[in-house]
C-alpha cells in the first residue's frame, strides 16, 4: 500500500499551517488536531539554526569592538551584553545542528557548560563590584575570582562545542579548531593585556563565518 507525500497513513489530507511550520491544524469539521510529519518540522528548525548561526560572526564583531577599547553611544555594558546574547543564539543553533551527528551528545554538554558561565558571567559583568557583595555572601576580593571562574566554565563549553564540530564530520573541522582556539584566547584575555583579547576575537569571527557559512549549505535529504 502506497501513501502520497499530500496524505496521512491514515489517508487524511496533510495540512501544514502557512504561517508556522508544525502547528497543527484541523482535517475535518469536527476540529481534530492532526501532527505535522516530522520531516517538514525537521526542515524548519534546521533552517532557522543555519540562519541563526551568522550570529556568531556579530558577536564576534563587538566582543573584538570592545577589546579595542572604542568608545560608542551604546556605552560597553550594552555592546558586551549584545554580543553576549548573540553568542548563546548562535551556540544554541550550532549545537541544533549538531544533534544528528555523533558528537551530538558532547555538543549538548557543550551548550549546557556555556550556558551555566554565561548566567554567572552576566551579572558579574553587568553589576557593580558593591552590588554583587552585598546580593551574595562573599568577600569584596573574591568577586575577580568568581568572575575568572565564569569565563573559564564558559570557554570550557566552547571547547566542548569545537570539539564537537571538529569529530561531526558534519562541517568543517577547521572550524572546531578554530573555534577551540578562540576559546582558549578568549578565556586568557581577561587575564592578559593586549592583542590576546582582539586575537581572540578575530579566531572567533573566522569561526563563526565558516560554520555560518557551511551551515547554511546543509540541507536535509528530502
Amino acid at each position: 500500500m502506497s501513501i502520497s507525500h499530500h496524505q496521512t497513513a491514515s489517508g487524511r489530507p496533510l495540512r501544514v499551517s502557512p504561517a508556522w511550520v508544525g502547528a497543527p491544524t484541523p482535517v475535518d469539521s469536527e476540529s481534530h488536531l492532526l501532527p505535522v510529519r516530522d520531516a517538514l518540522w525537521i526542515w524548519s528548525v534546521r533552517r532557522y539554526a543555519r540562519l541563526a548561526l551568522w550570529a556568531l560572526p556579530l558577536s564576534a564583531v563587538l566582543y573584538g569592538w570592545l577589546t579595542l577599547g572604542v568608545q560608542g553611544p551604546p556605552g560597553p555594558l550594552a555592546v558586551g551584553l549584545l554580543a553576549g546574547w548573540l553568542a548563546v543564539i548562535a551556540l544554541i543553533a550550532l549545537a541544533g545542528l549538531l544533534a544528528g551527528s555523533r558528537t551530538r551528545r558532547c555538543a549538548l554538554a557543550g551548550l549546557l557548560v556555556t550556558l551555566a558561565g554565561v548566567t554567572m558571567l552576566m551579572p558579574l559583568a553587568g553589576l557593580p563590584e558593591n552590588a554583587v557583595v552585598e546580593s551574595a555572601p562573599m568577600a569584596a576580593g573574591h568577586v575577580t575570582d568568581l568572575l575568572t571562574t565564569a569565563v573559564a566554565i564558559s570557554a570550557a563549553g566552547m571547547l566542548l562545542l569545537g570539539w564537537a564540530v571538529f569529530r561531526s564530520k558534519l562541517v568543517n573541522p577547521a572550524d572546531g579548531v578554530l573555534l577551540m582556539l578562540a576559546a582558549v584566547a578568549m578565556a586568557a584575555g581577561t587575564t592578559m593585556a593586549q592583542p590576546v583579547p582582539t586575537v581572540g576575537a578575530l579566531l572567533l569571527l573566522a569561526a563563526g563565518m565558516g560554520l555560518a557559512w557551511t551551515g547554511g549549505r546543509l540541507v536535509p535529504y528530502s
